[in-house]
């Protein structure tokens, strides 16, 4: 009878570990069974040698099939499968639709220890931590830090996007637009992941006394390149300002720049208006929707700048970090920050 099953070299592996190291008979048995099968063995040969039935033989096959070699940590005999479904179905609800406050835990995530304590004290069931997590894991549930959203909403939001899309549709030849913004680096870095040794936690170094200097850019919508201004001790109108001087001296080949920001307070001052009263020939502002930073091609390029440099970055000092923004952003040379989305929230071409 042909019956073969084609295994990964990693199922292999664990299937061999089962037959060599359980202590259980039923798994031994059944990566036994397996293995023989994915060497092509006939079912009758299979039998004979483990003393079994061809039932049995075409119950892990088709379980493996189904499955895959999670079918050979089926639940042991004697407990009930829809018991299990059950109470992981019950988890899945509470990790995804409630919080651990919601009955009452002073805890704001969810850990595998709170749910197996919920689980005795609401339906009386006593498994592990480990049991609760590899039930998470079978359902898609992942470990994973969340994506932060702003949660009020501009009711002008389409109204101020289509504004923003005729811009860019009709903008003269001899005018050109920027997507500004400001970003904070700070001598303390950013943590993020890397590469270590399993059981050896890499260790980033912090300066204790924080510096912190921020930066105003823009970014050239036509050729993606990236204009950074000298670095400010505050987040102000005056480095707003200095940059919209920076921009007039830098793109001086265009009639006119149209700078579009966000609704930042220091954006729309008095010190604003009345540079904007003297250079109206020259600056034009407009303003993103409210709330809305993903409509701002400019945050995926600070994203990229803390990715490659700020995050466990190793620098002394400031003047050391600020020379690596800066050799970043000029080796960089231009981002092509029109993916897909962009494209098509603007309407702009491919």
């Amino acid at each position: 009878m042909d019956g073969s099953i084609g295994l990964k070299p990693k199922d292999r592996k664990v299937l061999l570990d089962l037959y060599r190291k359980s202590s259980d008979p039923a798994l031994r048995l059944r990566a036994h069974v397996l293995l023989l099968l994915a060497d092509g063995y006939a079912w009758s040969t299979i039998a004979a040698m483990l003393f079994t039935s061809p039932r049995t033989i075409s119950r892990w096959r088709q379980r493996f099939e189904q499955d895959g070699i999670e079918a050979v940590f089926a639940a042991k005999r004697g407990r009930p499968a829809v018991l299990v479904v059950w109470w992981v179905a019950i988890v899945v609800r509470w990790v995804v639709q409630k919080t651990p406050r919601d009955f009452g835990f002073l805890r704001s995530r969810w850990s595998c220890g709170t749910l197996v304590l919920l689980l005795w004290e609401e339906h009386h069931i006593n498994i592990s931590a480990e049991t609760v997590r590899r039930s998470l894991a079978r359902e898609q549930i992942v470990w994973r830090r969340p994506r932060p959203v702003v949660g009020p909403r501009d009711p002008e939001h389409k109204v101020k996007l289509r504004r923003l899309r005729r811009l860019l549709a009709r903008v003269p030849a001899d005018e050109t637009v920027v997507f500004q913004d400001e970003v904070d680096v700070h001598l303390n870095p950013k943590i993020g992941s890397q590469w270590m040794v399993r059981g050896q936690q890499v260790e980033v170094v912090t300066p204790g006394n924080n510096e912190k200097r921020h930066l105003a850019g823009s970014l050239h919508w036509r050729t993606g390149t990236l204009l950074l201004s000298p670095p400010g001790t505050r987040r102000n109108a005056q480095l707003f300002l200095a940059h919209l001087d920076d921009l007039r001296s830098r793109l001086r080949g265009f009639q006119k720049i149209h700078v579009i920001c966000d609704n930042a307070r220091f954006h729309d001052c008095k010190a604003v208006r009345e540079y904007l009263a003297k250079w109206a020939h020259r600056i034009e502002l407009h303003y993103l929707p409210k709330y809305a930073p993903e409509t701002n091609p400019i945050e995926r390029v600070w994203w990229h700048l803390h990715e490659t440099i700020t995050r466990n970055h190793r620098c002394q000092t400031l003047d050391e970090l600020l020379d690596q923004v800066f050799a970043w952003a000029k080796a960089h040379g231009t981002f092509y920050f029109q993916t897909h989305s962009f494209r098509t929230m603007y309407n702009l071409a491919a």
